[in-house]
């Protein structure tokens, strides 16, 4: 089951002005579940986004950066589950643009208006005759407030939904917030996550959304892994319908651009520690604090060799200090002259190792009391410079190999 993550209450998740959503049961993959979505935007909504780096990215990857670029007022979103269009060549991205244009026809709209995006088993083809038959569906039931139906219908091996709402005061405005995400397994984003979605109601000019979506992303989603392997399909989106009362905020507006920026990393981080919380077969959530590097790069290096260490994971699903794991992974973090006898490692307060090797105050039954923990923090204080960076990730267990080996059936 998660870790210590609550599914969303439907009352908390606040509309947001401009943005309204739709459901439908496609059949993409299995009978009578909601498997796509559409996301309807008020006319003047502005969209940015960061994708995944991975060079074998999906057809409607490839198809959604290309509607960006043209600028030309993005209408709605297109969310399927259930089939990834990743590894499906040409006729993947024909299938991807054929679900733009099949959209388009209904709202009315142009089909580079139009973002497409799905999850799902990779190397299969798209079933474009059931998207297309349940679109009509989809836009016909679109609502404001359908916030908790919209972050239920992009799951697919994730057991709870992922969504949140926030509301901060800019400039003497109420400005909402409003963001899903989807993500369960391959998860080591390379800018973002599975699946993310973030609304305000507030105008923000693009130059400023890029950049405030990228920012959100390398200090949310960017610093998450449950497993290592960066999806074929990743996407975070910022949407901005400027429905607010606030007046555009720019590049220039400061105060008003942070209080925005902190607002919407929040929600950000909220997501992204929710996947990890819901990894595939998780049973423990373990923050990964890096101080005293002298840079980000080798802070990420050092935490991610750890984060990502199966022997660490494995310890740590099975509640035991070995801990030995741990400083082998510093070790091979390929961070050169790292001076192992400079640093000290910590397992929440309890000091593990110093001076190159086991604390003379440490004792087993200490670490073992940390391990029985369902929240564990593994603090690493390198003593090299002033950079300190957290990552996020969980333990591996035994639901883990059941959930991936059984993926396709």
């Amino acid at each position: 089951m998660p870790v210590n993550l609550h599914p969303p209450v439907a009352a908390l998740l606040l509309p947001v002005s401009g943005v309204s959503m739709g459901i439908a049961q496609a059949n993409i993959k299995r009978e009578n579940r909601n498997d796509l979505l559409v996301i309807q935007l008020c006319d003047g909504t502005r969209v940015a986004g960061v994708f995944t780096k991975n060079r074998f990215c999906a057809a409607p990857v490839i198809v959604a950066r290309e509607h960006l670029a043209v600028d030309n007022g993005i209408r709605a979103l297109v969310i399927n589950t259930g089939n990834a269009n990743a590894g499906t060549g040409e006729q993947g991205l024909q299938d991807a643009r054929a679900t733009c244009d099949a959209l388009a026809g209904l709202l009315g709209c142009e089909a580079t208006q139009i973002l497409p995006f799905s999850t799902g088993v990779i190397m299969e083809a798209l079933p474009v005759a059931k998207i297309a038959a349940g679109l009509p569906a989809a836009v016909a039931n679109t609502v404001p407030d359908n916030w908790f139906d919209a972050a239920h219908a992009i799951m697919t091996t994730d057991i709870v939904a992922k969504a949140i709402s926030k509301q901060v005061v800019v400039d003497g405005v109420t400005v909402t917030i409003t963001g899903i995400a989807k993500g369960s397994g391959m998860i080591h984003p390379n800018m973002a996550t599975m699946l993310g979605y973030i609304a305000t109601d507030a105008a923000i000019a693009q130059p400023l959304l890029q950049q405030m979506v990228t920012t959100a992303a390398n200090t949310s989603f960017n610093c998450i892994t449950v497993d290592g392997d960066t999806s074929t399909n990743d996407a975070l989106m910022l949407i901005a319908t400027g429905q607010s009362a606030l007046p555009e905020v720019n590049l220039v507006s400061a105060s008003a651009a942070r209080v925005l920026q902190d607002a919407i990393t929040g929600v950000a981080i909220y997501l992204a520690q929710a996947i990890v919380r819901d990894g595939e077969g998780a049973t423990k959530f373990i923050t990964v604090k890096l101080e005293g590097g002298r840079d980000e790069a080798e802070c990420k290096k050092i935490g991610y060799a750890i984060a990502h260490s199966p022997l660490v994971k494995t310890a740590f699903f099975a509640s035991d200090p070995n801990l030995g794991r741990i400083l082998a992974a510093i070790g091979y973090a390929d961070v050169e002259d790292l001076d192992v006898s400079a640093l000290q490692l910590y397992l929440d307060d309890v000091l593990v190792a110093e001076k190159g090797g086991r604390a003379a105050s440490y004792q087993e039954a200490d670490g073992q009391r940390v391990m029985q923990q369902s929240d564990i923090t593994i603090r690493v204080v390198l003593n090299r410079g002033l950079v300190n960076q957290t990552l996020w990730t969980c333990d591996f267990s035994y639901d883990y190999v059941k959930i991936n080996a059984s993926y396709r059936s």
